[in-house]
């Protein structure tokens, strides 16, 4: 078995972060509540962030803006049950100038349990569109698919 570093690992503009579904994700039979998948996808939104050198966390401290989905089609295909070892992935699909399109998907042993496409505006703390920093605009364009 591969064991991947905590933030996950990107390659070819996707990016993998296992997880674990625990007690807290499940219902009493053991299923992860279908709430939790969305909080799944956002670690995944986050350390793909992470491990591509965007550091939102420090954007949000600095006063500079913050990341909000503003749109998510969602769709569950297999519920995922206490204990499995997950795999979240994240591909970047489009950066505008405020907003971002991403492609995720949630795998148990490869096989998908749940896909979601959605939109994150770039806000600024009053919470207008603001436009995304150059820098991370550089880095999106490293990691947009190459017929995009």
């Amino acid at each position: 078995m591969v064991t991947l570093p905590p933030s996950g690992t990107i390659e070819h503009g996707l990016h993998r972060l296992t997880a674990r579904v625990y007690f807290e994700d499940t219902d009493t039979a053991g299923i992860m509540y279908h709430a939790k998948y969305l909080h799944f996808l956002e670690r995944g939104r986050t350390e793909f962030l992470r491990m591509a050198g965007i550091d939102h966390g420090a954007a949000v401290k600095a006063g500079l803006g913050a990341y909000a989905v503003t749109e998510m089609d969602i769709k569950w295909r297999r519920p995922a049950r206490l204990d499995d070892v997950l795999t979240i992935e994240t591909r970047l699909l489009s950066a505008r100038a405020a907003a971002c399109r991403l492609a995720q998907a949630i795998r148990r042993d490869g096989e998908v349990l749940a896909e979601a496409t959605l939109t994150a505006a770039f806000l600024d703390p009053a919470g207008r569109p603001r436009r995304q920093p150059a820098d991370w605009m550089a880095i999106f364009s490293e990691l947009l698919p190459q017929d995009a």
